[in-house]
């Protein structure tokens, strides 16, 4: 099947949405699909052989993050130069989302499939918007959302309904790895995944909690890995405690994987804003025993907290006491390990892609023909 897959975000910066798209491209080229992505990126950013830039990307507020943007009259017209290499089927990633991935919808007709990570509350700005919207979404002929959360979101934000397909994690990446030099596990290495200067991300939480524990154990330490500012992280680190926190910056596939096997707690302190938790099932692939903050998107990966830990989100007194009886017990952080390994694998990218095919046959089943560019009646 010749498939036409759209990143709204940068391929410049990881995030989940970028990592989502890259490994399920790759695990249907794998099946023997053919798979080309359209994302924003920088003209001379490396990309890989089926990635197609759709020009540079702008930081925008989104969703308690800041999103890496394209959209304009440039990736327009890239957009429908690319469609015109001709796929069975299109699929876009958060749709509604103001970038390349809407710009798709408008160009395009046919066979058209989207996928809705995200997760948040009913605003004013999505109220306004829900009517250029339309314009866009009423193409889409199949729907998904990767978790409960964010099928909520598109229930009551556009309407319609979705079939729910997890995010996938490729758990061969992360099974086997060697720890990263001079870190653990061992018994005293709490570890943490994400941006550093996103506050829903939570690192303020695990810093508190953190300071609060650490001078009872001398040997505690905090392994960061992520994009953001080193010294405004440390400044809220007590200073004596300051040479116990090492902090890694944004870290390759390679050391990501063996940064989590390098703790003997990985934390994800998140306080919202997640529909799934990718981080957790990277996590739970390489085998780390998992302390997560209780929103419900993390709670359904954990199995309510068969598979890993759970503290009450945003306080970081829970965080530390939840962190302290998990170093305190290894039985219960090898248990937890054991159920992490099983519990991931119906998330494994083997198993979540073959979900997907189905939704593209499904829709193209019914299709007269493959996807074309909308000429007629077209918004752009």
């Amino acid at each position: 099947m010749r498939v036409g897959m759209v990143c709204p975000y940068t391929w410049d910066v990881p995030g989940g949405v970028m990592a989502h798209v890259r490994d399920l491209s790759e695990a249907l080229i794998a099946d023997g699909h053919h798979v080309s992505v359209l994302a924003p990126a920088s003209d001379d950013a490396p990309l890989p052989y089926y990635v197609t830039s759709a020009g540079r990307a702008v930081p925008v507020p989104y969703n308690g993050s800041v999103a890496r943007l394209a959209f304009g009259f440039l990736s327009a017209g890239r957009v429908r130069k690319w469609l015109r290499e001709g796929f069975d089927v299109l699929h876009v990633h958060e749709p509604a989302v103001p970038s390349v991935g809407l710009l798709a919808c408008w160009a395009a007709r046919g066979p058209i499939v989207a996928t809705f990570h995200a997760s948040y509350q009913r605003s004013r700005a999505v109220s306004v918007t829900a009517p250029v919207l339309h314009t866009a979404l009423e193409k889409i002929t199949g729907r998904i959302a990767v978790s409960d959360a964010a099928r909520k979101t598109l229930v009551e934000h556009m309407g319609g309904d979705a079939v729910l397909i997890p995010n996938g994690v490729t758990v061969s990446r992360y099974a086997d790895a060697e720890p990263l030099p001079g870190w653990g596990p061992d018994g005293g290495v709490i570890g943490f995944l994400g941006r550093m200067d996103e506050p829903r991300k939570g690192l303020p939480v695990l810093l508190e909690a953190f300071a609060l524990i650490a001078p009872e154990r001398p040997g505690l330490r905090l392994l960061v890995a992520g994009p953001g500012d080193a010294d405004e992280v440390l400044a809220k680190v007590p200073a004596p405690l300051r040479d116990r926190v090492g902090l890694l910056g944004m870290v390759s596939e390679e050391d990501k994987a063996r940064a989590y096997h390098s703790v003997d707690v990985f934390c994800a302190p998140n306080t919202h804003g997640e529909s799934f938790g990718i981080v957790l099932a990277e996590a739970m692939a390489a085998g780390a025993t998992v302390l997560a903050s209780d929103i419900p998107a993390f709670r359904k990966v954990l199995g309510e907290g068969q598979a890993g830990a759970l503290f009450t989100t945003g306080d970081a007194g829970s965080l530390a006491r939840e962190a302290a009886a998990l170093l305190d017990d290894p039985g219960r952080r090898v248990k937890l390990a054991d159920e992490a390994r099983v519990a991931v694998r119906k998330y494994d990218w083997s198993t979540v892609a073959r979900d997907v095919v189905r939704v593209y046959e499904t829709v193209t089943a019914t299709a007269t023909g493959g996807v074309e560019e909308e000429r007629r009646g077209a918004v752009l």
